[in-house]
């Protein structure tokens, strides 16, 4: 966790940015990018979700650079709800490989105001952070075009519980080992593949997998 130094000289405003990701050498290249940009302040980084949700509450960041996957601890979704119910919340724009309908529902849903790609060029990250900034939604291209089929042929609306044992499901996981997994009864277990059978119109595990893959549910 690291606290940047500002000189506070005069000037037009700047956006104000914390860096949120478990890669120490993705950070150092995101804050070398970002200190040569005008109008852009990095005040701090992070590398975990904890620590983004200490910084932010200390030094009130414009917008929050946050990767949706972060080791240990809470994931970039949780950490994205959590920082946007915060007292003058910033906004979040997540940066991250990431691209499934999973992903990208999780984080719109926990409040993100953007979804960028790390494939982005440095100019269209530069304006997506202006843009945030301002309240303005940003999507990657990529994203955008899926959000926009999702909304013309809607997918079946998974919930987190059932988004979560049918990834236990694609690991090959059997009810016993999902039931401890993640820690519920082996019943509940069963009870979700039913809704999620139904929700997919398949009848067997195989089938739910494979559909889940082919339109791209899984996390």
């Amino acid at each position: 966790m690291t606290v940047r130094d500002t000189d506070g000289a005069p000037g037009s405003p700047r956006v104000r940015i914390l860096v949120c990701d478990d890669h120490a050498v993705v950070r150092a290249g995101l804050l070398a990018l970002l200190d040569s940009t005008p109008g852009i302040e990095v005040v701090g980084e992070a590398g975990t979700g904890e620590e983004a949700l200490a910084l932010a509450a200390k030094l009130r960041p414009d917008v929050v650079l946050m990767d949706l996957q972060l080791g240990e601890g809470i994931n970039g979704v949780e950490t994205t709800r959590r920082l946007t119910a915060l007292p003058d919340a910033p906004r979040v724009l997540v940066l991250t490989t990431y691209d499934t309908d999973a992903d990208i529902t999780r984080a719109i849903e926990a409040g993100a105001t953007g979804y960028l790609l790390k494939a982005e060029r440095p100019d269209e990250l530069f304006a997506a952070i202006r843009a945030a900034a301002l309240g303005r939604t940003v999507l990657s291209p990529p994203v955008a075009s899926r959000v926009m089929a999702n909304l013309r042929s809607p997918r079946p609306a998974l919930t987190d519980r059932e988004r979560d044992i049918l990834a236990h499901l694609a690991r090959g996981l059997g009810n016993q080992e999902i039931a401890r997994a993640l820690f519920i009864s082996e019943a509940t277990v069963k009870t979700h593949l039913r809704r999620i059978y139904g929700k997919l119109d398949v009848d067997t595990r195989t089938g739910a997998v494979a559909v889940a893959k082919e339109q791209r549910l899984l996390p």
